[in-house]
């Protein structure tokens, strides 16, 4: 659901229906700046900019990005300026608006609750990413990709705009070497802020085993867990134990990657299954194990109220009805390491032909790695910019086959793909869960509204959110 799939469009329709809402936080800082310069339609995010607690703050991206009318045809984007270990100010302060516009527009106008979505890997963001969302009012966090152990500190924090550092991992640091990204919220945004309301953490993780490491400890407890199964869209956890392949190249998951449910329940944390689970049967067997609930993504990514380009939207339902659409789990296609789910569309960069011929580059860089240059300081590198780049900072080639720009093919997928000297356009890159389903199961043009209809049609239908409301 990452990088504007689950927009605020989709989170609030969601919210509506007394279910958590969440958005997607990965990259809103390219998405904000690609709206206002696509002409803002509909003046939303210019409504949320006006509420910014810290009104020069948001005029000054206004005027940055804003184009009325829209960039005119053909011609590039104004870039955003990359994270770091010591941002610039406005690069801070881009990530924390975009940040509470989204969650800002998703809450507006009703009471249901939201939520947002980060990944652990991408750690040089997440300060001023999760003090963005806690502006607006985010009732959760969420957080996979990575063990989220310094975000209840982080939001202790933030609750109370204080100073709050994140440890960033480092490849190859010396022992003892630490590396940290640090955010000042007053100095950042001035003196008069408003009161700030702590979100619940609920940590996304593949195992009991993991939960239980969270867990034991209050400084690195979350308030829930999500449980994700290897089946569900975007990143998966690697198999426990020797990655072994089946035929179609595909990881296979083993006895090891069954959840231990039992375990989970006995930490006496709220919990939700997600992974397959989008089917009143399926719910009323989560509920059945313990769980408050489940979280469901590929349903609502396919619905009308989904950030995905409408065109590719419509292809992915038309395969899915001839049953041509097979999501293939490819363990070499993200930067990151993990396996990646991709729906094989002609014309995106899961298509082997549209892959090897895009240039190859890293000019968003949220998967970049950190690492340790061999004279001292820290470096940025990742496995889909050109080779010889790769491997000059110390990467090893073969780390290069196979991987795509996820973070280009992911905002081109949400129709804001970054437009080339020359006309070249950045393709798609399409993300989706590998159970479908539930797709006979619902009407034509189904709405997010449709897709909740279905799940609690069956005995179970109390609110899933009942174990952990924050308003409460």
């Amino acid at each position: 659901m990452g990088v504007g799939v689950s927009h605020w469009r989709l989170a609030s329709a969601v919210a509506r229906t007394g279910q958590i809402g969440v958005v997607s936080g990965v990259a809103l800082d390219v998405l904000l700046a690609r709206r206002l310069q696509h002409g803002d339609e509909g003046g939303h995010v210019r409504r949320a900019l006006g509420a910014f607690p810290a009104p020069e703050v948001a005029r000054d991206i206004l005027e940055r990005y804003f184009v009325d009318g829209g960039v005119a045809g053909g011609r590039p984007l104004r870039p955003v300026p990359q994270q770091g270990l010591r941002p610039r100010r406005h690069t801070q302060q881009l990530a924390v608006v975009a940040n509470f516009v989204e969650v800002f527009l998703a809450k507006e106008g009703h009471d249901g609750p939201v939520g947002v979505n980060y990944l652990e890997k991408i750690q040089l963001a997440t300060p001023f990413a999760v003090y963005g969302a806690m502006l607006a009012g985010a009732d959760y966090v969420l957080m996979g990709a990575g063990l989220p152990t310094e975000i209840p500190r982080l939001l202790d924090a933030l609750a109370g705009h204080r100073p709050a550092r994140l440890p960033v991992t480092v490849h190859g640091a010396a022992p003892g070497e630490e590396h940290h990204v640090a955010i000042h919220p007053r100095e950042l945004l001035g003196a008069d802020l408003p009161p700030l309301r702590r979100p619940r953490l609920l940590a996304i993780v593949s195992s009991a085993t993991l939960a239980a490491y969270l867990a034991r400890d209050e400084t690195t407890r979350p308030d829930g867990f999500v449980l994700e199964t290897s089946v569900a869209g975007g990143h998966s956890a690697r198999p426990r134990g020797k990655l072994t392949l089946d035929p179609d190249g595909e990881p296979v998951y083993g006895p090891r990657d069954v959840p231990d449910l039992p375990r989970l329940a006995a930490l006496g944390l709220p919990f939700w299954l997600a992974g397959g689970q989008a089917s009143p049967g399926r719910l009323a067997a989560a509920r059945a194990a313990g769980a408050a609930g489940i979280q469901v993504g590929t349903a609502f990514a396919l619905s009308r109220d989904s950030g995905i380009d409408d065109a590719l939207r419509q292809r992915l339902l038309g395969q899915a009805a001839d049953g041509t659409l097979v999501v293939r789990n490819d363990v070499r296609a993200s930067p990151t390491g993990f396996p990646f789910k991709m729906a094989p569309l002609t014309g995106t960069t899961a298509d082997e032909q549209v892959y090897a011929e895009r240039p190859r580059m890293c000019d968003l860089g949220y998967l970049r790695t950190p690492y340790r240059r061999p004279e001292g300081g820290v470096g940025f590198r990742c496995p889909a910019e050109p080779v010889d780049e790769y491997v000059r900072k110390g990467g090893l080639a073969e780390d290069t086959e196979g991987s795509r720009c996820l973070c280009n093919g992911l905002v081109a997928t949400v129709g804001l793909p970054q437009r080339r000297a020359g006309g070249y356009v950045e393709p798609p890159l399409v993300t989706l869960g590998q159970d479908l389903g539930f797709l006979p199961h619902l009407p034509d043009g189904f709405t997010a509204a449709d897709v909740v209809g279905y799940l609690l049609s069956g005995p179970a239908s109390r609110p899933g959110h009942d174990a952990l409301d924050p308003r409460r």
